[in-house]
């Protein structure tokens, strides 16, 4: 899957398993063939079928036209980073392990930049990412958070960064400390390294933010920031580490800070094209909930007679056994997936508040239906159900704005009037946040069937997900392309 790729008429090279494609069997091939238009910036590509995207992901990097500069300074060098796990067992195991038993998951055993985890465990200090600068110069850093259930704060120690892109779109720049990133986000980083050698090493750390009440992963990988010295490397080793400050684990505060300071660039050559009216309104209710424990089963579930879930307007989706672009292109829905997904919850309640005692979900394969062209807001909304917690949710084949967000139960009469329609955010993941709320806006104009969920893995195993069908317009170039013929069968 191509992970922020827009996609544009070419939805069956989206990659999803199960929402635009059958998966690629064992021995069989599938190319994926699609056309990247106006995007340009840090993207990346991963499995996109149970938990497989732990190890097979990369960066997709898109260089602007040649003759179009960054509207930054030209870096002298370009480094991608991406935070990922390391796990011991093997993933597929941990989530069916974990969805037999209705629990939750285990957690990854470290964590990784660039597939090293680095020298702060046990016995991986040989197998430590290291980065290389010269002084006086600037770097591009395009950072990827590929981990599977984790948010991540990043810093490097005596260093700032100037943050200038996120998700592939140009941000007003902005000096900070400290990065804050959720699976499926890319930022773009400058690194100025200082004018002269230091006479030190600095680590570049990455640790969880946490929300929720789940177990997590409670380590810190670390990298190396080395400045190049004409010297042998024995006087490098000698040198004295400095450690960075990362914020504490639960610092929602800065989170939102840091959220609040995402900006679009909005300038002629590069334009936030916010939707000012909108033809349709949804209010997803976002978060946790339960199944009953089959007959005569003990489960490890919130009791020993539930087992978790994770719903939309407390529908919890379960996966086809078609691919639902293709039952939609071949008007074969019929058993496949339904169009009733509730635009806004069915039984209202304080959705921050205490929660209520009926924790059930609805399961079923519902989706919304909407024409082309159809300029949408979407309010997410997360819940108290077995606790508040962030999520990052990632929305396929669109960019959106993030015109709003706040803490508490979103307020239809006020929180609008607030909204930024200038010069909003504009990116393809967002975190829904802790306790509070996300507004979205986008523009529909790409026909297909296009996959929405939380980009922590384990809630979207446990149904945290659901899919937008956008309609054909009615000119040739606003219709679906016809199915490629190696399309991989179910």
């Amino acid at each position: 899957m191509r992970h922020g790729i827009r996609q544009l008429r070419s939805g069956w090279a989206d990659g999803p398993a199960y929402i635009t494609q059958c998966p690629i069997q064992t021995g069989q091939s599938y190319v994926y063939n699609f056309t990247i238009v106006g995007q340009r910036g840090t993207l990346w590509w991963h499995a996109h079928i149970g938990w497989l995207r732990s190890t097979l992901y990369g960066p997709i990097v898109i260089h602007p036209k040649p003759d179009i500069p960054y509207p930054f300074p030209h870096p002298y060098k370009e480094v991608p980073m991406i935070f990922g796990e390391w796990w011991n067992a093997d993933t597929e195991a941990v989530i069916n392990q974990a969805t037999k038993t209705g629990g939750g998951p285990n957690v990854s055993d470290a964590y990784t930049i660039n597939g090293l985890p680095g020298p702060l465990y046990n016995c991986s200090a040989k197998d430590t990412f290291k980065l290389n600068v010269k002084p006086g110069k600037t770097y591009l850093l395009r950072l990827i958070n590929a981990a599977l259930n984790e948010e991540l704060f990043f810093s490097i120690a005596n260093h700032s960064l100037t943050v200038v892109d996120v998700d592939a779109v140009y941000i007003k720049p902005f000096e900070t400390d400290i990065i804050i990133i959720t699976p499926g986000q890319t930022s773009n980083v400058l690194l100025k390294t200082k004018p002269y050698h230091p006479g030190a090493r600095f680590l570049m750390m990455a640790r969880p933010y946490v929300t929720g009440n789940g177990t997590f992963d409670n380590s810190t990988v670390a990298g190396i920031l080395e400045y190049h010295h004409t010297t042998t490397s024995t006087s490098t080793k000698k040198l004295p580490f400095f450690k960075p400050n990362l914020p504490a684990l639960r610092d929602t505060s800065f989170v939102s800070n840091y959220t609040n300071k995402l900006r679009s660039l909005n300038n002629a050559q590069f334009p936030a094209n916010v939707p000012k009216n909108v033809d349709k309104h949804f209010f997803f209710t976002v978060g946790l909930g339960t199944n009953p424990c089959p007959r005569n089963q003990t489960c490890q579930g919130p009791t020993n007679k539930t087992m978790f879930s994770a719903a939309i307007n407390n529908v919890s989706f379960v996966m086809p056994t078609k691919a639902l672009l293709q039952t939609h292109f071949l008007h074969q829905s019929l058993g496949v997936y339904t169009t009733n997904f509730p635009t806004s919850p069915q039984n209202p309640f304080n959705y921050t508040g205490t929660p209520p005692n009926n924790t059930m979900v609805m399961n079923g394969t519902k989706v919304v239906v909407i024409p082309y062209n159809t300029s949408v807001e979407l309010v997410m909304q997360d819940t108290s159900i077995l606790g508040t917690e962030s999520h990052p949710f990632h929305l396929h084949g669109f960019n959106f704005f993030v015109v709003g967000q706040g803490f508490g139960n979103f307020d239809r009469n006020k929180d609008p009037a607030k909204f930024n329609l200038v010069d909003p955010v504009e990116r393809n993941t967002a975190g829904v946040p802790d306790g509070g709320w996300v507004a979205i806006r986008f523009l529909a104009d790409n026909p297909g069937v296009w996959f929405m969920h939380c980009h922590l893995e384990v809630h979207t195993s446990w149904g945290l997900k659901m899919a937008w069908v956008v309609l054909d317009g009615q000119l040739p170039n606003q219709k679906l392309l016809p199915a490629p013929t190696d399309l991989p069968k179910c």
